[in-house]
């Protein structure tokens, strides 16, 4: 889905469900669990490189969580 703001948010991010997926590696293609999330951001407040580097940082705790600690 896509989060819609309500002033005065800065920002609201949208996590879908993980769900099984087709994905191709190395020539071959594996089942890899997949998660969409959308960040809406007011530009007056926020750049966009700083969210998608917001993003980039959820993404990589998401993966390797014990680089949060």
């Amino acid at each position: 889905f896509v989060a819609v703001l309500n002033p005065p948010q800065a920002a609201i991010l949208a996590v879908g469900a993980a769900q099984e997926t087709p994905v191709a590696l190395d020539g071959r293609v594996e089942i890899r669990p997949l998660m969409n999330m959308t960040l809406s951001c007011d530009h007056r407040t926020i750049d966009g490189a700083t969210a998608a580097d917001f993003l980039r940082t959820v993404k990589t705790f998401l993966e390797e969580p014990g680089l949060a600690l």
